[in-house]
């Protein structure tokens, strides 16, 4: 076992604060039970008292969990979220006590974890926009999840669920590969090692000490666990995204994963949430699609618009993806799989960095203070109601949408670079690089056409052109209608992106 190490410079481990808060069993123990703690209490609290009057239900999982520390984490220094999540640190002890089992094959696919929040969170969200926002039924999805995944850590060896069946898992693995900081080992130690302790340490059983020579960290979920054990393990910062410029073995899930989650997400918003409240709503395919359909069909509660939206979105980006790598794969005469799962993960930063515009700009416009007003009223403190800490009219807001634009230009960068790991020459690499770069640039072309559209056109003054009554039920995109305090805006259904 190494007991001393010298650390680089870049090591997080060897900063005196960070790297004794990141290294220490006892604290990490302690701040998991207290995320642990927080999840109970709100669950709890959800079933008892189910009304909108709830604020702290819905703030801790929709405000502070997701996206807020998801998102941010994710993209900056990997599945930090991961690593204290309460399912996660229940499963490491419930594994031991448990059958042990190897999952069944068919199991063993996170591509299970995408699909079931794909459909099962968001194609509901856009049909039913409320459906889960309520402070009972999101107690009642995270009862549901969490008796799941006591069961698949009970049944099976290794953290199973955390690596083929969590919806996050299967998110957070592939977008984690953004992130600056990179957990491995100090080579020089662990070369006349014998003892393993990073790797014995490991929940999931994983082997810490080849990380570096994979680039990739596979299924670590960042618990820290092996850093406690062994000195030579080490956290270090790298270059935004390095991993992406490398070879690796590719993950077809995590490829999926950036399709389908900007398809869901970014796609689907800009065209329900975003251009929905254009003065030319009515004149788009997703729309004409919706009210045709609502002549034949009585879609009763259902958002209609919001579910050919998401169609479409999920439709149009799944045939740019596959359509554009096929003809590239032709163009560069490579394999398709590999052209296509090597070259996907160019599409990494189209959700994860491109979702910090919407992020930040809520935060400022609601999240801050519905989580300040949740916690206030969720542990009965005694201070008053936390007002925004900006409004619509703030022009300065509209700086963080910057970061629409550096997604676009970063997938290109990334493309680029997963380029060069192809075998063939220049001029097929440069005919085949628009093909394969269709999905982002329908994400690039779909942020300037918005832009387009409300310079020239303006808003729907009538309010969301698809449904005036959830005008206030989309902060999405803009265009929401500022309730009259704080605590009235936590109540109305906000989305989860």
């Amino acid at each position: 076992m190494v007991e001393h190490i010298k650390r680089d410079r870049g090591d997080l481990f060897g900063w005196p604060v960070i790297g004794f808060l990141l290294k220490n069993p006892a604290f990490l123990f302690a701040l998991k039970t207290a995320v642990l703690l927080l999840f109970v209490y709100a669950v709890v609290y959800g079933i008892v008292d189910p009304g909108k009057e709830n604020l702290f239900t819905t703030a801790l999982f929709w405000g502070l969990f997701w996206p807020l520390f998801m998102v941010l984490s994710l993209g900056s220094f990997g599945r930090l979220f991961c690593g204290i999540c309460p399912h996660g640190f229940l499963g490491k002890y419930i594994t031991r006590f448990g059958l042990k089992k190897k999952m069944p094959k068919p199991l063993q696919n996170p591509l299970i974890g995408v699909v079931v929040l794909v459909i099962g969170w968001w194609a509901v969200y856009y049909a039913y926009p409320g459906f889960f926002k309520s402070p009972y039924a999101t107690a009642l999805l995270f009862v549901v999840m969490t008796a799941v995944a006591a069961l698949f850590y009970f049944l099976y060896a290794d953290m199973a669920y955390c690596k083929s069946i969590c919806p996050i898992g299967a998110v957070s693995r592939g977008f984690s590969k953004i992130s600056s900081a990179q957990l491995a080992t100090y080579k020089s130690s662990c070369g006349d090692c014998r003892s393993f302790e990073c790797a014995s340490a490991c929940p999931q059983n994983l082997k810490p000490f080849t990380f570096n020579g994979r680039n990739s960290m596979t299924d670590c979920t960042l618990c820290m666990d092996c850093a406690g054990a062994c000195e030579a393990v080490s956290f270090k910062l790298q270059p935004p995204s390095a991993p992406l410029f490398k070879k690796f073995a590719y993950h077809k899930a995590e490829v999926w994963a950036f399709i389908l989650i900007t398809a869901a997400i970014s796609i689907s918003m800009s065209f329900h949430h975003a251009l929905g409240r254009s003065a030319i709503v009515e004149e788009f395919f997703w729309v004409k699609t919706a009210r045709y359909a609502q002549s034949l069909f009585d879609f009763g509660t259902a958002d209609a618009v919001g579910i050919s939206a998401f169609l479409y979105a999920v439709v149009i980006s799944v045939a740019l993806a596959v359509g554009g790598m096929f003809i590239a794969a032709k163009i560069l005469k490579r394999p398709y799989e590999q052209t296509f799962y090597t070259l996907g993960y160019a599409f990494a930063p189209l959700f994860i960095i491109g979702g910090l515009s919407h992020l930040l700009e809520s935060f400022f416009l609601h999240t801050a203070s519905d989580i300040a007003n949740g916690f206030i009223q969720g542990f009965a403190l005694p201070f008053g109601t936390v007002e925004p800490l900006a409004t619509r009219k703030d022009a300065w807001l509209h700086i963080f949408g910057i970061f629409n634009h550096l997604a676009g230009v970063w997938a290109l960068v990334i493309l680029f670079g997963r380029m060069r790991l192809v075998e063939a020459s220049k001029l097929r690499k440069t005919l085949a690089y628009p093909f394969a770069a269709a999905l982002i640039l329908l994400y690039i072309g779909l942020n300037l056409y918005k832009g387009y559209v409300f310079k020239t056109y303006g808003v729907n003054r009538g309010g969301h052109g698809q449904h005036r009554s959830q005008t206030m039920q989309h902060p999405a995109d803009g265009g929401m209608v500022k309730p009259t305090s704080s605590a009235e805006r936590v109540v109305i259904t906000r989305h989860a992106s």
